[in-house]
């Protein structure tokens, strides 16, 4: 996929892209299938596909909140980087932190960063139960793409969002309903609900992507369910 190509799809989001993105991102596409044949990263290589399911999914996070000003961000189960290093490279105010519970990945992760030269930001090896009882209502964002069910992303993901300011915004594929009205029952008990759900298609192959927006309406003395076993990325 050309530069230009691909800047004509990620306009439609209402983001612009400058040559130096344009040439980062390109070097990190590179950068991946180099490590892809040292640790699992991704099974989507072709450039296309690659540019579409991994850089402009990324990206679809701007349909939920304006990244360009310096907000907190977690990515939770970072994998190869996806959204979180995307984010930083096409949002550079961002601060980000990049959570992954395999120690190889956050090396690799560690490695790209400095290979690109991006400035906060950093991957941290940890479960996100472990590190969410840590910091609490810590960030303006979090999110996580792509990992496991809504519910259990609810457990260690509202934890770390600030109250009424921040929103956790959880990347999946198409809508499962069940699994849906389940996360609204347990948002219910907490003090916290969905704000927003968008559902659409990506670009040229179609697939199917919900993004899902929750926040913490205020200060709870109920306690959050208790944490679940830890997850990788998929």
């Amino acid at each position: 996929m050309s530069d230009k190509d691909f800047s004509c799809y990620v306009s439609e989001l209402g983001i612009s892209l400058n040559d130096h993105q344009l040439s980062q991102l390109r070097r990190f596409y590179h950068l991946v299938l180099e490590w892809n044949e040292k640790i699992n990263l991704t099974t989507i290589t072709l450039e296309n596909e690659f540019y579409l399911k991994h850089f402009y999914d990324s990206l679809t996070l701007y349909k939920c909140v304006n990244l360009n000003q310096p907000l907190t961000l977690c990515d939770i189960g970072s994998g190869a980087g996806f959204p979180g290093i995307v984010l930083k490279i096409v949002f550079p105010d961002l601060n980000i932190t990049l959570i992954d519970s395999l120690r190889k990945r956050v090396d690799y992760l560690n490695c790209i960063i400095h290979q690109l030269d991006l400035k906060n930001i950093s991957a941290i090896h940890t479960r996100a139960e472990d590190y969410a009882k840590i910091h609490r209502e810590e960030f303006d964002i979090v999110t996580a793409r792509a990992v496991t069910s809504l519910t259990k992303l609810i457990n260690f993901s509202l934890p770390m969002i600030k109250v009424n300011k921040g929103i956790f915004i959880a990347m999946k594929g198409k809508k499962n309903q069940e699994e849906f009205m389940q996360a609204r029952e347990i948002l219910h008990d907490i003090n916290a609900e969905i704000v927003n759900v968008q559902e659409f298609l990506l670009p040229i192959e179609g697939s199917e992507r919900t993004l899902i927006s929750i926040k913490k309406r205020q200060k709870t003395t109920k306690s959050f369910p208790k944490p679940l076993k830890t997850f990788d990325k998929l």
